[in-house]
């Protein structure tokens, strides 16, 4: 593997990869997000970051679901939220997320 490759891969993982090429104003193949897209990203996320939280466990599961749910089959994300003390899966979150029972 390249020392290119290895930098490329380096900075596409990892939670902070998208924020940090988004603050960089550039794609993971190294074309620039057009500034519209930006604007209405960055104007998006100021909503957000003046909504009134419900509290760190209600977001902690959240994260949860919407990240598990993409790696983690159904059951077994159902599984670890009662060993972790969370809620389990609501239906909506079901059929979002793993289409339906």
């Amino acid at each position: 593997m390249s020392a290119e490759t290895q930098e490329v891969n380096s900075t596409t993982k990892g939670a902070d990869a998208i924020d940090e090429a988004i603050a960089k104003g550039i794609d993971f193949d190294g074309t620039p997000i057009p500034t519209a897209k930006l604007d209405l990203y960055n104007k998006v996320m100021a909503l957000e970051a003046n909504r009134q939280r419900s509290g760190v466990s209600n977001t902690m599961r959240s994260r949860i679901v919407r990240i598990g749910a993409k790696h983690i089959p159904q059951a077994e994300l159902e599984q670890l939220l009662a060993d972790a003390g969370f809620a389990p899966l609501k239906e909506k979150e079901i059929a979002f997320f793993y289409g339906g029972k």
